[in-house]
Protein backbone atom coordinates (compact mmCIF):
# COMPACT_ATOMS: atom_id res chain seq x y z
CA UNK A 1 0.00 0.00 0.00
CA UNK A 2 1.57 3.22 -1.34
CA UNK A 3 1.63 5.78 1.66
CA UNK A 4 1.32 9.54 1.04
CA UNK A 5 2.61 12.38 3.45
CA UNK A 6 0.81 15.85 3.49
CA UNK A 7 2.57 18.43 4.92
CA UNK A 8 -0.28 21.61 5.61
CA UNK A 9 -1.69 23.81 7.90
CA UNK A 10 -4.85 21.39 8.29
CA UNK A 11 -5.20 22.12 12.04
CA UNK A 12 -5.34 25.70 11.91
CA UNK A 13 -8.08 27.27 13.42
CA UNK A 14 -8.80 28.83 10.75
CA UNK A 15 -11.14 26.19 9.21
CA UNK A 16 -10.40 27.18 5.89
CA UNK A 17 -7.22 25.56 6.13
CA UNK A 18 -8.66 22.63 7.13
CA UNK A 19 -11.57 22.41 4.51
CA UNK A 20 -9.06 22.81 1.81
CA UNK A 21 -7.19 19.90 3.13
CA UNK A 22 -9.99 17.81 3.31
CA UNK A 23 -11.13 18.14 -0.14
CA UNK A 24 -7.33 17.23 -1.03
CA UNK A 25 -7.54 14.23 1.17
CA UNK A 26 -11.13 13.15 -0.53
CA UNK A 27 -9.72 13.87 -3.67
CA UNK A 28 -6.68 12.02 -3.47
CA UNK A 29 -8.88 8.96 -2.38
CA UNK A 30 -11.15 9.50 -4.81
CA UNK A 31 -8.22 8.74 -7.67
CA UNK A 32 -6.12 6.29 -5.84
CA UNK A 33 -8.48 3.61 -3.74
CA UNK A 34 -6.92 2.30 -0.82
CA UNK A 35 -4.00 5.01 -0.89
CA UNK A 36 -3.21 5.80 2.76
CA UNK A 37 -2.43 9.23 4.31
CA UNK A 38 -0.58 11.19 6.50
CA UNK A 39 -1.35 14.55 7.64
CA UNK A 40 1.26 16.16 9.01
CA UNK A 41 0.59 20.44 10.59
CA UNK A 42 3.29 22.48 9.88
CA UNK A 43 2.58 24.10 13.37
CA UNK A 44 2.73 20.08 14.85
CA UNK A 45 -0.53 20.42 15.69
CA UNK A 46 -2.86 16.69 15.99
CA UNK A 47 -6.36 17.83 15.76
CA UNK A 48 -8.76 20.39 15.48
CA UNK A 49 -10.19 22.87 18.01
CA UNK A 50 -6.55 23.67 19.57
CA UNK A 51 -5.10 27.17 19.31
CA UNK A 52 -2.65 29.59 21.32
CA UNK A 53 -3.72 30.75 24.43
CA UNK A 54 -4.44 34.52 23.84
CA UNK A 55 -3.77 34.12 20.02
CA UNK A 56 -5.15 37.60 19.76
CA UNK A 57 -3.09 39.51 22.32
CA UNK A 58 0.06 37.76 20.66
CA UNK A 59 -0.54 38.92 17.56
CA UNK A 60 -1.30 42.38 19.24
CA UNK A 61 1.98 42.49 20.75
CA UNK A 62 4.19 41.18 17.76
CA UNK A 63 2.70 43.40 15.76
CA UNK A 64 3.90 46.03 18.53
CA UNK A 65 7.05 45.55 18.70
CA UNK A 66 10.24 46.83 16.53
CA UNK A 67 10.67 44.43 13.19
CA UNK A 68 13.80 43.54 14.34
CA UNK A 69 12.83 42.44 17.79
CA UNK A 70 9.49 40.78 16.58
CA UNK A 71 11.79 38.26 14.29
CA UNK A 72 14.29 37.56 16.56
CA UNK A 73 11.30 36.52 19.52
CA UNK A 74 9.72 34.60 16.49
CA UNK A 75 12.40 32.97 15.18
CA UNK A 76 13.99 32.16 18.55
CA UNK A 77 10.50 30.54 19.50
CA UNK A 78 9.98 28.91 15.93
CA UNK A 79 13.44 27.12 16.40
CA UNK A 80 12.68 25.85 19.44
CA UNK A 81 9.68 24.25 18.32
CA UNK A 82 11.58 22.67 15.11
CA UNK A 83 14.03 20.86 17.64
CA UNK A 84 12.06 19.72 20.07
CA UNK A 85 8.46 18.74 18.43
CA UNK A 86 8.75 19.00 14.78
CA UNK A 87 12.19 17.41 14.04
CA UNK A 88 11.53 14.16 16.18
CA UNK A 89 7.52 13.70 15.20
CA UNK A 90 8.13 14.04 11.30
CA UNK A 91 10.91 11.59 11.22
CA UNK A 92 8.85 9.04 12.87
CA UNK A 93 5.91 9.47 11.15
CA UNK A 94 7.87 9.83 7.91
CA UNK A 95 9.30 5.86 8.57
CA UNK A 96 6.49 4.22 6.41
CA UNK A 97 5.72 7.06 3.65
CA UNK A 98 6.96 6.76 0.18
CA UNK A 99 5.77 10.15 -1.15
CA UNK A 100 5.17 13.48 0.39
CA UNK A 101 3.00 16.63 -0.79
CA UNK A 102 3.59 20.50 0.55
CA UNK A 103 -0.15 22.02 0.38
CA UNK A 104 -2.40 23.78 -0.41
CA UNK A 105 -2.95 27.29 1.40
CA UNK A 106 -0.87 30.59 1.68
CA UNK A 107 2.54 28.65 2.62
CA UNK A 108 5.56 30.18 0.68
CA UNK A 109 4.91 33.30 2.68
CA UNK A 110 7.31 34.76 5.86
CA UNK A 111 5.79 36.31 8.96
CA UNK A 112 7.96 36.26 10.93
CA UNK A 113 10.01 33.12 9.54
CA UNK A 114 7.05 31.02 10.49
CA UNK A 115 6.78 29.49 7.16
CA UNK A 116 10.19 29.56 5.62
CA UNK A 117 11.19 27.48 9.27
CA UNK A 118 8.82 24.73 9.17
CA UNK A 119 8.87 24.23 5.90
CA UNK A 120 12.77 23.77 6.00
CA UNK A 121 11.96 21.50 8.32
CA UNK A 122 9.87 19.48 6.38
CA UNK A 123 12.35 19.53 3.48
CA UNK A 124 15.03 18.21 5.75
CA UNK A 125 13.16 15.19 6.68
CA UNK A 126 12.19 14.26 3.35
CA UNK A 127 15.89 14.69 1.77
CA UNK A 128 17.18 12.57 5.05
CA UNK A 129 14.67 9.77 3.97
CA UNK A 130 14.98 10.35 0.65
CA UNK A 131 10.98 10.47 0.09
CA UNK A 132 10.22 12.53 -3.36
CA UNK A 133 8.01 15.28 -2.83
CA UNK A 134 5.47 17.40 -4.94
CA UNK A 135 4.72 21.05 -3.69
CA UNK A 136 0.80 21.78 -4.79
CA UNK A 137 -1.64 24.40 -4.80
CA UNK A 138 0.14 26.91 -2.64
CA UNK A 139 -0.11 30.59 -2.59
CA UNK A 140 3.23 32.61 -2.95
CA UNK A 141 4.14 35.96 -1.45
CA UNK A 142 6.82 38.31 -1.89
CA UNK A 143 7.02 39.59 1.47
CA UNK A 144 10.26 36.85 2.15
CA UNK A 145 12.78 38.37 3.84
CA UNK A 146 16.53 37.37 2.95
CA UNK A 147 16.71 34.73 5.52
CA UNK A 148 13.47 33.32 4.57
CA UNK A 149 14.24 33.47 1.37
CA UNK A 150 17.07 31.17 1.80
CA UNK A 151 15.38 28.81 4.38
CA UNK A 152 13.03 28.16 1.25
CA UNK A 153 15.53 27.95 -1.35
CA UNK A 154 17.81 25.57 0.56
CA UNK A 155 15.32 23.20 1.55
CA UNK A 156 14.06 22.52 -1.90
CA UNK A 157 17.91 22.80 -3.35
CA UNK A 158 18.11 19.56 -1.09
CA UNK A 159 15.24 17.96 -1.81
CA UNK A 160 13.82 15.54 -4.09
CA UNK A 161 11.12 17.84 -5.36
CA UNK A 162 9.36 16.04 -8.29
CA UNK A 163 6.39 18.85 -9.12
CA UNK A 164 5.46 22.22 -8.08
CA UNK A 165 2.19 24.26 -8.64
CA UNK A 166 0.73 26.98 -7.24
CA UNK A 167 -2.70 28.54 -7.47
CA UNK A 168 -2.75 31.39 -9.37
CA UNK A 169 -0.41 33.23 -11.61
CA UNK A 170 0.77 35.49 -9.62
CA UNK A 171 2.36 32.79 -7.29
CA UNK A 172 3.45 31.25 -10.17
CA UNK A 173 5.46 34.66 -10.85
CA UNK A 174 6.88 35.23 -7.45
CA UNK A 175 7.93 31.39 -7.62
CA UNK A 176 9.82 31.34 -11.18
CA UNK A 177 11.29 34.81 -10.50
CA UNK A 178 12.48 33.67 -6.22
CA UNK A 179 13.00 29.90 -6.61
CA UNK A 180 13.16 28.34 -9.84
CA UNK A 181 15.77 31.12 -10.48
CA UNK A 182 17.53 29.39 -7.56
CA UNK A 183 17.51 26.03 -8.74
CA UNK A 184 13.59 24.88 -7.72
CA UNK A 185 11.63 23.32 -10.35
CA UNK A 186 9.65 25.71 -12.18
CA UNK A 187 5.76 26.13 -11.19
CA UNK A 188 2.93 25.21 -12.96
CA UNK A 189 -0.78 25.89 -12.15
CA UNK A 190 -3.52 24.47 -10.08
CA UNK A 191 -6.59 25.06 -8.74
CA UNK A 192 -7.25 25.67 -4.94
CA UNK A 193 -8.61 22.04 -3.72
CA UNK A 194 -11.25 23.73 -1.49
CA UNK A 195 -13.21 24.59 -5.15
CA UNK A 196 -14.52 20.52 -4.04
CA UNK A 197 -15.68 21.68 -0.90
CA UNK A 198 -19.60 21.04 -2.70
CA UNK A 199 -18.27 17.19 -3.83
CA UNK A 200 -17.11 16.52 -0.10
CA UNK A 201 -19.40 18.47 1.83
CA UNK A 202 -23.23 18.21 0.48
CA UNK A 203 -24.93 21.59 0.64
CA UNK A 204 -27.62 21.60 3.27
CA UNK A 205 -30.90 21.00 2.03
CA UNK A 206 -32.91 23.87 3.65
CA UNK A 207 -31.85 26.94 1.95
CA UNK A 208 -32.16 30.50 2.66
CA UNK A 209 -32.11 33.93 1.28
CA UNK A 210 -30.12 35.27 4.21
CA UNK A 211 -27.08 36.83 3.66
CA UNK A 212 -23.68 35.27 5.10
CA UNK A 213 -21.35 38.08 6.92
CA UNK A 214 -18.17 36.68 7.65
CA UNK A 215 -16.66 38.65 10.71
CA UNK A 216 -12.97 39.01 10.67
CA UNK A 217 -10.45 40.72 13.46
CA UNK A 218 -9.09 44.09 11.78
CA UNK A 219 -5.90 43.57 14.26
CA UNK A 220 -5.18 40.12 12.32
CA UNK A 221 -6.12 41.03 8.96
CA UNK A 222 -3.42 44.25 9.96
CA UNK A 223 -0.77 41.88 11.19
CA UNK A 224 -0.99 39.56 7.96
CA UNK A 225 -1.66 41.98 5.67
CA UNK A 226 0.86 44.30 3.56
CA UNK A 227 1.53 47.55 5.30
CA UNK A 228 -1.17 50.28 4.54
CA UNK A 229 -3.94 47.32 3.04
CA UNK A 230 -6.28 47.20 5.46
CA UNK A 231 -7.20 50.84 5.89
CA UNK A 232 -10.05 53.16 8.22
CA UNK A 233 -12.44 51.93 10.80
CA UNK A 234 -13.34 48.39 10.04
CA UNK A 235 -15.78 47.50 13.18
CA UNK A 236 -17.41 50.93 12.18
CA UNK A 237 -17.77 50.00 8.47
CA UNK A 238 -19.12 46.38 9.85
CA UNK A 239 -21.49 48.21 11.93
CA UNK A 240 -23.24 50.36 9.02
CA UNK A 241 -22.73 47.39 6.62
CA UNK A 242 -25.04 45.10 8.71
CA UNK A 243 -27.51 47.73 9.68
CA UNK A 244 -27.76 48.80 5.74
CA UNK A 245 -28.54 45.24 5.19
CA UNK A 246 -31.24 44.90 7.47
CA UNK A 247 -32.93 48.07 6.99
CA UNK A 248 -33.08 46.63 3.49
CA UNK A 249 -34.91 43.77 4.73
CA UNK A 250 -31.48 41.09 3.75
CA UNK A 251 -31.33 38.29 6.71
CA UNK A 252 -28.06 38.33 7.76
CA UNK A 253 -26.24 35.88 9.61
CA UNK A 254 -22.69 36.55 11.01
CA UNK A 255 -19.76 33.82 11.46
CA UNK A 256 -16.12 33.52 11.04
CA UNK A 257 -14.02 31.06 10.16
CA UNK A 258 -12.91 29.55 13.50
CA UNK A 259 -9.74 31.57 14.26
CA UNK A 260 -9.66 32.90 18.12
CA UNK A 261 -8.94 35.96 17.10
CA UNK A 262 -12.08 36.88 14.70
CA UNK A 263 -14.46 35.20 17.37
CA UNK A 264 -13.35 36.90 20.22
CA UNK A 265 -14.05 40.30 17.74
CA UNK A 266 -17.11 38.61 16.90
CA UNK A 267 -18.15 37.57 20.82
CA UNK A 268 -17.31 41.17 21.68
CA UNK A 269 -19.89 42.91 19.61
CA UNK A 270 -22.41 39.98 18.46
CA UNK A 271 -25.21 41.55 21.28
CA UNK A 272 -25.01 44.65 19.48
CA UNK A 273 -25.51 43.23 15.88
CA UNK A 274 -27.92 40.51 16.93
CA UNK A 275 -29.91 43.08 18.60
CA UNK A 276 -30.92 44.10 15.20
CA UNK A 277 -33.86 42.95 13.65
CA UNK A 278 -32.76 40.43 11.00
CA UNK A 279 -29.76 39.58 12.28
CA UNK A 280 -28.20 36.63 14.04
CA UNK A 281 -25.38 35.34 15.20
CA UNK A 282 -23.74 31.36 14.47
CA UNK A 283 -22.68 29.31 16.76
CA UNK A 284 -18.72 28.87 16.57
CA UNK A 285 -17.50 26.32 14.47
CA UNK A 286 -14.53 23.96 15.34
CA UNK A 287 -14.83 21.62 12.10
CA UNK A 288 -14.78 22.16 8.53
CA UNK A 289 -17.89 20.44 7.70
CA UNK A 290 -19.59 23.16 9.81
CA UNK A 291 -18.00 26.61 8.63
CA UNK A 292 -19.18 24.38 4.86
CA UNK A 293 -22.78 23.51 6.26
CA UNK A 294 -23.29 27.01 7.16
CA UNK A 295 -22.33 28.41 3.88
CA UNK A 296 -24.31 26.32 1.78
CA UNK A 297 -27.68 27.23 3.41
CA UNK A 298 -27.04 31.13 2.06
CA UNK A 299 -28.01 32.85 -0.40
CA UNK A 300 -24.60 34.92 -0.89
CA UNK A 301 -21.22 35.64 1.04
CA UNK A 302 -19.90 38.74 2.15
CA UNK A 303 -16.49 37.74 3.78
CA UNK A 304 -12.53 38.81 3.72
CA UNK A 305 -11.59 35.26 4.41
CA UNK A 306 -10.87 33.77 0.96
CA UNK A 307 -12.10 29.95 1.60
CA UNK A 308 -15.20 31.59 2.66
CA UNK A 309 -15.28 32.91 -0.89
CA UNK A 310 -14.06 29.55 -2.23
CA UNK A 311 -16.41 27.25 -0.56
CA UNK A 312 -19.35 29.70 -1.60
CA UNK A 313 -18.30 29.77 -5.41
CA UNK A 314 -18.14 25.51 -5.09
CA UNK A 315 -21.92 25.14 -3.85
CA UNK A 316 -22.51 27.68 -6.62
CA UNK A 317 -23.25 30.57 -4.11
CA UNK A 318 -22.23 34.47 -5.30
CA UNK A 319 -19.82 36.05 -2.79
CA UNK A 320 -18.41 39.72 -2.48
CA UNK A 321 -14.82 39.85 -1.23
CA UNK A 322 -13.59 42.49 1.09
CA UNK A 323 -9.69 43.91 0.28
CA UNK A 324 -6.95 43.28 2.03
CA UNK A 325 -4.73 40.50 0.52
CA UNK A 326 -4.13 40.09 -2.92
CA UNK A 327 -4.32 36.63 -3.12
CA UNK A 328 -8.31 37.68 -2.60
CA UNK A 329 -8.40 39.60 -5.43
CA UNK A 330 -6.38 36.24 -7.35
CA UNK A 331 -9.18 33.91 -6.88
CA UNK A 332 -11.69 36.04 -7.85
CA UNK A 333 -9.73 36.88 -10.56
CA UNK A 334 -9.23 33.35 -11.49
CA UNK A 335 -13.14 32.20 -11.38
CA UNK A 336 -13.89 35.98 -13.75
CA UNK A 337 -15.17 38.02 -10.49
CA UNK A 338 -12.52 40.22 -10.09
CA UNK A 339 -15.36 43.13 -10.29
CA UNK A 340 -16.62 41.73 -6.77
CA UNK A 341 -13.99 43.12 -4.56
CA UNK A 342 -14.19 46.05 -2.63
CA UNK A 343 -12.25 47.72 -0.48
CA UNK A 344 -14.09 48.53 2.69
CA UNK A 345 -12.31 52.26 3.14
CA UNK A 346 -13.85 52.72 -0.60
CA UNK A 347 -17.04 51.82 -0.64
CA UNK A 348 -19.37 53.03 1.64
CA UNK A 349 -21.29 50.50 4.05
CA UNK A 350 -25.02 51.88 2.31
CA UNK A 351 -23.81 50.86 -0.69
CA UNK A 352 -23.99 47.23 0.20
CA UNK A 353 -26.97 46.35 0.00
CA UNK A 354 -27.61 47.04 -3.39
CA UNK A 355 -24.27 45.19 -4.46
CA UNK A 356 -26.00 42.24 -2.69
CA UNK A 357 -28.39 42.36 -4.26
CA UNK A 358 -26.98 42.51 -7.63
CA UNK A 359 -24.89 39.75 -6.50
CA UNK A 360 -27.53 37.63 -5.64
CA UNK A 361 -29.49 38.03 -8.87
CA UNK A 362 -26.70 37.31 -11.20
CA UNK A 363 -25.65 34.56 -9.86
CA UNK A 364 -22.69 31.75 -10.38
CA UNK A 365 -22.33 30.24 -13.73
CA UNK A 366 -23.51 26.68 -13.81
CA UNK A 367 -21.81 25.32 -16.52
CA UNK A 368 -18.24 27.38 -15.66
CA UNK A 369 -18.32 26.01 -12.08
CA UNK A 370 -18.91 22.36 -13.51
CA UNK A 371 -15.88 22.87 -15.48
CA UNK A 372 -13.86 24.72 -12.69
CA UNK A 373 -14.40 21.77 -10.97
CA UNK A 374 -13.54 19.19 -13.12
CA UNK A 375 -10.30 21.09 -13.88
CA UNK A 376 -9.79 20.94 -10.21
CA UNK A 377 -9.98 16.88 -10.17
CA UNK A 378 -7.69 16.52 -12.99
CA UNK A 379 -4.85 18.41 -11.30
CA UNK A 380 -5.60 16.19 -7.95
CA UNK A 381 -5.60 13.25 -10.54
CA UNK A 382 -1.94 14.86 -12.12
CA UNK A 383 -0.81 14.90 -8.84
CA UNK A 384 -1.77 11.58 -7.48
CA UNK A 385 0.10 10.00 -11.22
CA UNK A 386 3.29 12.06 -10.77
CA UNK A 387 3.57 10.87 -6.76
CA UNK A 388 2.97 7.02 -7.55
CA UNK A 389 5.33 7.73 -10.58
CA UNK A 390 8.08 8.60 -8.11
CA UNK A 391 7.32 6.13 -5.34
CA UNK A 392 7.25 3.29 -7.79
CA UNK A 393 11.13 4.21 -8.41
CA UNK A 394 12.34 4.34 -4.44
Amino acid sequence: MTRIAIFSVKYSPNLGDGLLSECLEHELQRHVPGLALTSLDLAGRAAYGRSLPNRKLALRALGLMPKPLRRFATRTALERLARRRLHPAWRAALADCDAAIIGGGNLFADADLNFPIKINVALQELRDRGIPVAVYGVGVTRNWSPAGHRLFSQGLADAEVVDVTVRDTRSQVIWNDLLATSGAPSAGLSHDPGLLTARYFPAATEKSDRIGFCITDPVALRYHAAAGAVRGDLRTWYDEAIAALAANGRSVILFTNGSPEDEAFLALHANRWASIAGVSVAPSFDRPAQLAECISRCAMVIAHRMHACIAAHSYGIPAIGLAWDVKLNSFFDLVGRSAWVIDPAAVPPSDIPALAQRATSQGIDAPSLRMLIEACSNDVRRLADTLLAAAGKR
